[in-house]
């Protein structure tokens, strides 16, 4: 791409990244408001300069040729040099894609969402919850996704990542559960839990660690694949979920739950921010990874340590 960039204008340029993710003339002359016409003719000149027809047509549709594929990458990062060096929040109309587990939802995300709003007022921010079946590491490299908020133990080096805060899990209930004011045992903690939807594909879990490291086997009654549904499931049963400290006493402060130590140790839970590396003028990701920094920042009372 660095020996082609100076033959092709920042247009060409966007034209190129959005045909490559989504496949379509089509789809990318509405994405990019253009006629279809214009999008063909477009296409007809990257053509022509990079020798390779880039986009050809398989079974399910246009599949990028090996080059074309290769281009991706570095043609998002010349975009993101040329149009958000000098990045305003204050003027952008851009749209931001975050991944995030959804345990945030409740406690974290109406702040950075209301922060969001005042800062960018034009801008849009998406934010999808983590989903197993989702290669969140890949949609950072093809540029789906902005920025991921994860919590697994080993993400890939290759990105930089900025640590958030850290938390412990701890058992939430009804008031009323039979055991709420008796001493957690490990033989009751086993008894009857909710669980929620794995969402960090084959990564291990520290739950799931600190199950395995304490040879304890709990029965899991149902799974649910939203944190949001927890308060009401558990008000209405016997059940116990181990979460985040945060998340427990977040809804505990609002509903009749009570929120009781774990009898066994599971590792600290810790939240970071991934992004593919930046250049080093401040760019739209770097504004919106600080944005969401001193989100971090003002809730635990623990300044998020720098990107590395």
């Amino acid at each position: 791409m660095n020996d082609t960039a100076d033959s092709l204008d920042i247009w060409l340029i966007r034209v190129l990244c959005t045909l490559l993710l989504e496949r379509s003339v089509t789809q990318t002359a509405l994405h990019l408001n253009q006629t279809q016409p214009a999008i063909s003719g477009a296409l007809r000149r990257l053509r022509e300069i990079l020798g390779d027809p880039i986009l050809v047509r398989g079974k399910q549709g246009m599949v990028p040729t090996e080059y074309g594929a290769s281009l991706l990458e570095p043609a998002q990062r010349v975009l993101r040099d040329v149009e958000f060096g000098d990045f305003d929040p204050a003027s952008s109309r851009r749209t931001f894609h975050l991944a995030a587990p959804d345990y945030l939802n409740d406690f974290f995300m109406p702040k950075l969402i209301e922060a969001f709003r005042e800062t960018a007022p034009h801008a849009r921010l998406e934010i999808e919850s983590l989903d197993s079946a989702r290669d969140h590491e890949l949609a950072l490299d093809e540029g789906t996704l902005d920025l991921v908020i994860g919590n697994w133990t080993k993400p890939q080096p290759r990105f930089t990542r900025q640590d958030l805060f850290s938390d412990v899990f701890v058992c939430m209930m009804r008031a009323t559960h039979p055991f709420a004011n008796e001493p957690l045992t490990i033989e009751r903690y086993a008894a009857a839990h909710l669980v929620p939807t794995p969402y960090s594909g084959a990564r291990r879990h520290p739950i799931d660690i600190g199950l395995d490291r304490a040879k304890v086997k709990r029965r899991i009654v149902a799974t649910i694949p939203y944190f949001g549904l927890v308060p009401q499931v558990l008000l209405q049963s016997d059940l116990i979920f181990t979460a985040p400290r945060r998340f427990a006493r977040h809804y505990a402060a609002l509903l009749p739950l009570v929120v009781l130590d774990a009898p066994l140790s599971f590792p600290r839970i810790n939240c970071y921010l991934l992004t593919t590396p930046q250049p080093d003028h401040a760019t739209d990701v770097s504004w919106l990874r600080k944005l969401i920094a001193d989100i971090s920042t003002e809730l635990t009372g623990k300044k998020a340590a720098p990107p590395t």
